[in-house]
């Protein structure tokens, strides 16, 4: 018997063998600007109910096919003109558009001839055979025209600082980090290298920013408190915290977006983790400790049966593009990540383990720090690992002080009961897996 798989892939190799490379090439460019003009053409069409479009699947599809045609054609018979001319048509066709849409029907709006002449260039880059760069912004673009409500509201409900802090960040990447040098001072700083990390990661705590304003008090306390932690887990205990002593009905659902944010806390250590170190040595060695402290954050709100769902309330967070706390976290990886150097070569691993105390203040500067030393291969990953989950532990441990100074006596001991679980549970947790790795011997060494 045959495999179907296999008999299919043959009979198309044998039928491929007959095509010659030319009609191949056109064929597969072919295709890839139809199926680009269908993509966006669907999302144009889908809104062709409300009157709000003026070309539709149809017209889309031939203008990525045109663009395609009219460059091929200018490829292979040496003919420019035609490129041009195409072009200058399509240019025209989408100025009517937008004439017709603003004039006549009296609407605002130029989106339309946009996206129409911007899917004849993706035709045009599909020509040129730069396939990802045209698949990429077909999708970015359909991205963009699906989410335009989505996006329109986000935009309204920016304020002013976060727009200002969002663009002094822009400066930061375009301008700032490439002429930052990329040499190493000291053994172990490299600028270019800080600065990247510290871009990453606050990169990583904006989009979770982005997702904590987008869903908004609707969600729930709880939620907020989950994405929040992916943000900053001490900003969020401390917000939850007062929340809590300002409206005491609020105190059980502040109580478990605390916990929550400590979770995610937890998991985005081990991401910056592995963000630090691709090579994932630190991770590997971070996780049964990390994963199971993580499991019981979560287990204890889980087994807490009041979540109340109908508790909304804003929590006020800055926002992580704002420059000090970039620069707090770059100050404060660049100091850790000295010390832990040295103190490496001054009392060997053992004396790295005194940056864990750096938790108190961000276990994931302390990660980002012992994890881009694990990488260059000033300290093992072992080590690092063991000082990252520390530092995890650590930091579990802060939220019993936030809460005392910054919400009530009823909560406070809520929490400090809570906690002090919490800590116990990854303090067994990671005293059990250094004797796996030191008497099993999986330690991952250089």
């Amino acid at each position: 018997m045959y495999d179907l798989s296999e008999l299919a892939t043959y009979s198309t190799q044998q039928w491929l063998s007959y095509v010659d490379p030319v009609t191949y090439d056109f064929l597969e460019k072919f295709v890839l600007s139809l199926l680009i003009g269908l993509l966006i053409g669907i999302e144009r069409e889908r809104k062709s109910n409300t009157g709000d479009i003026f070309a539709g699947i149809r017209t889309f599809a031939i203008a990525s096919i045109s663009g395609m045609i009219a460059t091929y054609i200018a490829i292979q018979q040496v003919m420019p003109n035609i490129l041009y001319l195409t072009m200058i048509f399509f240019i025209i066709v989408a100025t009517v558009i937008i004439y017709i849409k603003n004039v006549v029907y009296r609407q605002v709006g130029i989106t339309g001839g946009i996206a129409l002449f911007f899917v004849f260039l993706m035709g045009v880059l599909v020509a040129y055979e730069y396939y990802l760069f045209a698949i990429m912004g077909a999708v970015a673009v359909t991205f963009l025209l699906i989410e335009k409500y989505t996006l329109k509201n986000f935009a309204v409900n920016l304020n002013q600082d976060e727009i200002t802090n969002a663009v002094q960040f822009f400066i930061i990447i375009f301008i700032l980090f490439p002429i930052t040098p990329n040499t190493t001072i000291m053994e172990v700083i490299n600028p270019r290298y800080i600065l990247g990390i510290v871009v990453i990661v606050a990169s990583m705590s904006f989009i979770s920013f982005l997702l904590m304003k987008k869903t908004g008090p609707e969600r729930g306390i709880h939620i907020s408190g989950l994405i929040g932690g992916l943000v900053n887990s001490e900003a969020t205990t401390g917000a939850l915290a007062a929340l809590a002593k300002k409206k005491h009905i609020l105190m059980d659902v502040s109580y478990h977006g605390i916990i929550l944010s400590n979770a995610t806390m937890l998991i985005r250590n081990m991401v910056i983790a592995f963000i630090v170190d691709p090579s994932g040595r630190v991770l590997i060695m971070m996780l049964p400790p990390q994963l199971l402290l993580t499991a019981a954050n979560i287990g204890m709100v889980v087994k807490d049966q009041r979540i109340d769902h109908m508790k909304y309330e804003t929590l006020e967070i800055e926002s992580p593009f704002a420059l000090k706390p970039a620069f707090k976290f770059a100050f404060g990886f660049t100091v850790l990540i000295i010390l832990a150097h040295y103190l490496n070569i001054w009392f060997g691993s053992a004396g790295v383990f005194v940056l864990a105390l750096g938790g108190l203040v961000s276990s994931a500067a302390v990660t980002a720090s012992v994890g881009a030393l694990a990488f260059g291969g000033n300290l093992s990953p072992t080590t690092a690992a063991l000082v990252a989950v520390l530092a995890s532990i650590i930091s579990t441990s802060n939220k019993i002080i936030l809460v005392r100074l910054a919400g009530s006596m009823e909560l406070y001991v809520k929490v400090r009961r809570s906690f002090l679980v919490l800590m116990s549970v990854g303090a067994v947790a990671y005293l059990l897996w250094i004797l796996v790795i030191y008497i099993g011997g999986l330690s991952i060494k250089l």
